[in-house]
């Protein structure tokens, strides 16, 4: 008993003096910090970080007595001198460095912290990239970039602008966040059309250089991402450039928010120079824990991220682990790797704790899970909240922990804002571009052209006018604001210019837009964007045209082979079933085998000249009669309708006929100089360039045309419906064939994603509807009288089966019913016949045949047929008589 005492006390002693030696904690935990000690944000995190190392070292209810000490090295946003500071710091076995502040700084860190395993926690460093897989050991306890690019991106759709301006910081910080926005803005149809990079230290010349430079470019929203600046300077260049008025909006991401608690009460004047700027502020929910630095957001997540370090230490040591560090040579020296690093890694990813900003907590990307942003307007020296944002509420003016239903997967159609006055005092949203102003009025290019001029021209006393202008200017007088321009003639006069070019121009700079009569084709709709089509074409053939009256066989015309074969084969159709129902009851269809076929083809004939000499007298003759007599009233007189015509238009003397003929023909084309009629023709129907001929003007036009293909000139000339239209006005002895074969339209051309071109689209389409542009067309082209020429085949259609068809198949219909009728009641009567003569075999017999064989009774049947109708009645009267009476 004495012995099982003994070892079960040496046990627990021996038990408890190797767990005492296990749980050991170190006395002291080394943290580092790298931050710039004279910036803003590094102001306000040095207080907070060394009272958070206070507080976490006075409370008993972590790290157990262990002491957190924090080692601290000015990188002074240098990245050289932030990586000299983090070797010397990984001297003194720091397990994690809090910071840097600097993206820039922290790419290079995180490079360091990959190699020797231990964690970066920055409070600050906001670069999307940072959170790449290429940067394992990288953790924040700030918001990504991308997600405050989201929200800029949602307050830029709100408001409905379409173009903006980023001017940033040309660092990783500025680059990636700018580069973030653009994905952002993207995906709602908007988009960055201008990206500005400032130099690193800039000053004061390089803003001004910088703004000089966007005024021109157009659009009037301007996006600021750069780092915290107590002076202000953009804005102070902004004014003095008189770009804080009206026509101006100013967005910036959190960096104002962060600067204004560092402006000392002595210096609050100088915040007049921001009235009407909008900002995004990184929004932390309110919590009972107030510090003294808590006006600087970043000095509350440098607290935080100290205490996340304690808590991942804490843990960390609660788990039995020790902490240890191995050496490895190096061209730096003996560097130092925390072997226990992805340990601590792991723990840290799993922190989860309520801090001064709410809840602390990692998401898979090793970032602080977002909480949102609040949207404010500075306006009498105030700053005014009016409104908040998050990726499940979209805008909104109550915070997004209010909101408990998540609007990410829901149309945003009930997002609000509160009322923000803008740069001038409006309230009124502003426009949010200006394309032209009194100093640089538009550059509008328009086609000197030197044929067609009623289109659009330069006049020699350089005035501009033509269809095109009216319509322009009359465009330009519907838009809600003033719009300066110039118009600037694009060619020489001398021949039409290439119309491709003029749009290209557009393009390239050369002009801000270009008014015409510019064909919308899809080569240039994929560089430049098209106002609404404000006339509508296409490409049409024309063809010269000549008298076909004196043709000896203009008769035939007016039916198609197939329409004469189908009526000739009717008439003798019709006489030999008015024949069959008339043989036995009409003694005119009666007589001779000559007399009789005489009667069949001349019978239906007659009726088209004349009563027929020969009356029907049987009911269904008769009905067979009328529906033949409507028939033929109806192709009699389309046929006098058609030969008429042919008679009395001119017909063309062209064999071409439509596209397919033109293209098969083999025979020159022609076209009109500058036109994408020579491109379509080349490029889309694979015509050889040897087959076209460029003209001119109408005059070139006639001339090739009476030439004809084989005396120099052009089977056809192939050209916009308008000009043709234009052209057929002058000259009469030509005509359009078929119809368009393409379908297009003229509109105006300015540069991709224009407001112009939406704002222009409106004006057209109320010009439209309210009759003035109808009113322009005719003030230009109908002041003698208008005549269409659009698919004007000058020979009438010949007349097609198909338009008859129904006619015919109806008279069939009563013929076929006819004839049934008629034999059904013909074999009911020689059945009778038949009976009778099996009874009483004395019986007289209606025909006597003499046939014998297979075929007697069918000879028999069709003798009985040719029999009158009056011959078989009497003989029935006579076998209904009775016996007695034909004894007497």
């Amino acid at each position: 008993m004495e012995s099982t005492i003994r070892l079960l006390l040496t046990l627990s002693i021996s038990l408890l003096l190797n767990t005492c030696a296990y749980c050991k904690r170190p006395a002291v935990v080394n943290v580092g910090a790298l931050f710039s000690f004279d910036s803003v944000i590094g102001k306000a995190a040095k207080t907070a970080m060394e009272i958070a190392v206070i507080d976490v070292n006075n409370d008993s209810r972590i790290l157990n007595g262990t002491e957190m000490k924090l080692f601290m090295e000015d990188t002074n946003c240098s990245v050289f001198k932030g990586s000299i500071g983090a070797f010397q710091m990984l001297e003194q076995d720091v397990v994690a460095i809090i910071g840097p502040q600097s993206s820039a700084v922290a790419h290079m860190i995180s490079q360091i912290a990959n190699g020797v395993q231990v964690p970066i926690v920055s409070y600050a460093a906001s670069d999307p990239t940072l959170s790449s897989l290429q940067f394992p050991y990288f953790f924040r306890t700030t918001q990504s970039d991308s997600y405050q690019m989201a929200a800029m991106a949602n307050l830029i759709d709100f408001y409905g602008w379409k173009e903006v301006i980023a001017i940033y910081v040309d660092d990783e910080y500025g680059r990636n966040g700018v580069f973030s926005l653009d994905d952002e803005v993207e995906k709602r149809k908007s988009k960055i059309s201008y990206k500005l990079a400032l130099p690193t230290n800039y000053n004061l010349k390089d803003i001004s250089d910088l703004l000089n430079y966007s005024i021109p470019l157009g659009p009037r929203v301007y996006i600021i991402h750069i780092h915290p600046d107590p002076a202000l300077k953009i804005f102070q260049v902004a004014n003095k450039l008189n770009m804080m008025t009206t026509d101006y909006v100013w967005l910036t991401t959190d960096w104002l928010c962060t600067t204004l608690p560092s402006i000392t009460p002595t210096n609050q004047p100088s915040l007049k120079i921001i009235e009407g700027v909008v900002g995004i502020c990184q929004h932390t929910p309110q919590t009972s824990r107030k510090k003294n630095f808590e006006s600087n957001v970043y000095g509350s997540y440098a607290y935080d991220t100290v205490w996340a370090v304690a808590n991942t230490i804490d843990t960390f040591l609660n788990q039995e682990t020790n902490m240890s560090f191995s050496f490895f040579d190096s061209k730096f020296g003996k560097l130092k790797i925390f072997d226990n690093g992805k340990d601590f890694v792991k723990i840290l990813s799993e922190t989860n704790f309520n801090g001064l900003t709410g809840q602390i907590q990692f998401n898979t990307d090793r970032n602080l899970v977002p909480r949102g942003y609040e949207i404010v307007n500075f306006v009498k020296l105030s700053i005014q909240n009016v409104g908040y944002w998050s990726n499940h509420s979209g805008l909104s003016i109550a915070p997004p922990e209010s909101l408990k239903v998540d609007k990410s997967k829901l149309p945003r159609l009930n997002e609000k804002l509160g009322v923000i006055t803008w740069p001038g005092g409006n309230t009124d949203r502003p426009r949010g571009w200006v394309i032209g102003d009194q100093e640089r009025p538009l550059r509008i290019g328009i086609p000197k052209r030197a044929s067609f001029v009623e289109f659009v021209t330069e006049l020699s006393n350089h005035t501009i006018q033509g269809y095109c202008i009216d319509v322009f200017t009359e465009a330009v007088k519907l838009i809600p604001y003033q719009l300066p321009f110039r118009f600037v003639p694009f060619g020489d006069g001398e021949k039409n210019p290439n119309y491709d070019l003029l749009v290209k121009s557009v393009t390239d700079d050369v002009f801000d837009g270009a008014v015409g009569d510019i064909a919308i084709v899809t080569n240039r709709t994929k560089i430049v964007d098209y106002t609404q089509p404000y006339a509508t074409t296409g490409l049409v053939i024309v063809v010269p045209i000549n008298d076909s009256k004196a043709s000896a066989w203009v008769f035939l015309r007016p039916f198609t082979i197939e329409m004469w074969c189908a009526t000739t084969i009717a008439f003798v159709l019709i006489a030999l079933v008015i024949w069959l129902l008339e043989h036995r009851v009409n003694d005119d269809f009666r007589g001779p085998l000559k007399r009789q076929l005489v009667t069949i083809f001349l019978f239906s004939f007659s009726t088209l000249f004349k009563r027929n000499q020969e009356d029907t007298v049987s009911p269904l003759g008769r009905m067979v009669m009328v529906v033949w007599l409507f028939l033929l009233m109806v192709i009699t007189s389309s046929y006098t309708a058609s030969l008429t015509s042919i008679l009395t238009v001119e017909q063309l003397s062209s064999p071409i006929t439509g596209i397919d003929a033109l293209v098969a023909s083999h025979l020159p084309i022609g076209y009109q100089v500058g036109s994408f009629a020579h491109t379509y023709l080349a490029e889309s129907l694979y015509i050889p360039k040897s087959r076209l001929i460029p003209l001119g003007s109408p005059q070139e036009y006639d001339k090739a045309l009476r030439l004809g293909p084989h005396h120099g000139g052009v089977a056809a000339i192939v050209d916009e419906l308008p000009y043709i239209e234009l052209f057929l006005l002058e000259y009469a002895d030509f005509r359009i064939v078929g119809q368009p074969f393409t379908r297009s339209g003229w509109g105006f051309a300015f540069k991709r994603d224009s407001p112009l071109a939406t704002t222009l689209s409106l004006a057209i389409m109320e010009l439209s509807e309210n009759g003035k542009l109808q009113e322009i067309h005719d003030n230009w082209f109908c002041k003698d009288g208008c005549s269409s020429a659009v698919g004007a085949d000058s020979e009438p259609n010949q007349l097609q089966m198909s338009s008859f068809w129904g006619l015919y198949i109806i008279c069939g219909a009563f013929s076929l019913t006819a004839l049934v009728l008629f034999l059904l009641q013909t074999i009911r009567q020689y059945i009778y016949y038949k009976q009778q003569q099996m009874l009483d075999p004395s019986s007289p017999m209606f025909p006597a045949s003499r046939n014998r064989g297979c075929y007697s009774v069918l000879f028999n049947f069709f003798d009985f047929i040719d029999e009158k109708e009056e011959a078989i009645k009497n003989m029935f009267k006579k076998d209904d008589l009775p016996e007695a009476s034909r004894t007497v």
